[in-house]
Order: C-alpha cells, then sequence, then structure tokens
C-alpha cells in the first residue's frame, strides 16, 4: 500500500515527535540520577566540609585575637619590661612579648601555659617590674571565648626559639584534619605549621626543659610571630622543606 504525500509527512512527524520524546526522556532520567547522587552520597562529604569550615573558622578566628593582642601590647609598650635583661627564669625570652604564663619571673604566675593567661609586660604599674597587666580580663576588654569543640586551650610560648602559641587535638575526625589542612594553606609559609604526633610527643622548640611540645597522639596548630634561627619544625612539613 502507498501512502500519500499528507500520510507520508504526518508519519515522518510523528517518529520526530517520538525520537524528540525519548531524548526528554532520557534528560530526565540523567538528571534525577544526578538529584539523587546528591542526597545520598555527598551528605557525609557536606557534613565533613561544614565541620571543616567551622572548625577552620573558630581557630583562624582566636589566633588572629591571641596575635592582635600581642601586636597591641608591642605598639602600647614597645620596650617591653627592662628588668627582664637581667633575668634569667627564661632564658632567651624576647622582653618586648608577654612571658610565657607561668613564668617564675611573674609576681603571680599561673600554673600553666595556656593563653588566656598572657600579660603585658611594660604596664607594671605600682606592683614593681614584674607586676604585668593580663591581656585578657575584665580590666582590658578582651576576652578569649572557650577553645573551638574537640580542641584544647591555646598554648604560649616565649623563648629561645621566638614566640608562638598552638592548640591542639587528640581527635582524628576527618573535618578536622581537612579543617587544619586548609588554615595550612591560607597562611604564608613559614607562619604556621601543622605537627602531628603518634605513639610519642614531638619537641616543639629546641629545649627540651620548657616542655613545649605536641603531646602523644595529638595533632598541634601552630602559630609563629616571631622566629629566631633555632626554630624547630616538624620533620617533613613544607615549613621545613622551605627552610624556614
Amino acid at each position: 500500500m502507498t501512502c500519500n504525500p499528507t500520510q507520508q509527512k504526518n508519519y515522518q512527524l510523528r517518529s520526530s515527535e517520538q525520537g524528540s520524546a525519548l531524548v526528554y526522556i532520557l534528560i530526565a532520567i540523567a538528571l534525577l540520577a544526578a538529584l539523587t547522587m546528591t542526597f545520598m552520597q555527598p551528605s557525609s562529604q557536606q557534613t565533613t566540609s561544614q565541620g571543616s569550615f567551622r572548625a577552620g573558622t573558630a581557630i583562624q578566628t582566636q589566633a588572629d585575637q591571641i596575635r592582635s593582642a600581642i601586636q597591641e601590647c608591642i605598639l602600647r609598650y614597645p620596650n617591653g619590661d627592662q628588668s627582664l635583661d637581667i633575668d634569667t627564669s627564661d632564658p632567651g625570652a624576647r622582653k618586648e612579648y608577654p612571658l610565657k604564663p607561668n613564668s617564675t619571673y611573674l609576681t603571680n604566675p599561673a600554673d600553666n601555659r595556656n593563653a588566656r593567661y598572657i600579660m603585658c609586660p611594660g604596664d607594671a604599674g605600682s606592683g614593681g617590674a614584674n607586676d604585668h597587666t593580663p591581656l585578657f580580663a575584665g580590666a582590658s576588654g578582651k576576652f578569649l571565648a572557650s577553645p573551638p569543640d574537640l580542641f584544647e586551650e591555646w598554648q604560649y610560648y616565649n623563648g629561645q626559639d621566638g614566640v608562638f602559641f598552638w592548640i591542639r587535638t587528640t581527635k582524628s575526625d576527618a573535618f578536622l584534619k581537612s579543617a587544619l589542612e586548609k588554615l595550612d594553606d591560607k597562611y604564608s609559609e613559614c607562619e604556621v605549621d601543622v605537627v602531628t604526633a603518634g605513639g610519642s610527643p614531638v619537641d616543639m622548640d629546641s629545649d627540651s626543659s620548657t616542655q613545649a611540645s605536641c603531646p602523644a597522639n595529638n595533632t598541634c596548630f601552630r602559630v609563629w610571630m616571631l622566629q629566631n634561627d633555632s626554630a624547630v619544625f616538624q620533620s617533613g612539613s613544607d615549613e621545613e622543606s622551605a627552610g624556614c
């Protein structure tokens, strides 16, 4: 049976419409598969990414706050505490920078080296040269919040290797590792370093008597303010490779 031209044209139109419909169906299936993957597989990835962002932001905010407070102290009292020139309780310490909070030189030292207890040298007041003023207290108007979740208190060092402070965690969550790696990338080389301690503590300075170390089974994030030639970096770190 021979189709007339009109029938043949209608047949071609129906075939074309069927072909187009098939293309749309395939596109819809592909989009549905993509949406399914978005809601199923990346859920853990999204959680990791969000946790990493929050942790990194909290750490950087506090690091910047500590550094800013120390810099403000140095600007106000550039000569620091002149009595430190003859003091032997903190070998190598820079007198214009705050001492470690538990320094025996201080009139009322803390029982630890937590950064929240650092004091501004040079502001001796009526108590004498070693009666330094707390950086984070009601009188200063500056307060340091609790450390970010899963991290311990910030620690502070001022000695022969320079001046730095660090925070640590015993957790091994993927988002924490990602947060510290991203933070490391944000800062310039030698400005920060990530120290990973396995079954044994890792010394963070060249003087073992100062107890500035990353404890066993901890990951530490350190921020440098001042480096001397004796500064110690974790073996294999980017900073060591850069010759800091």
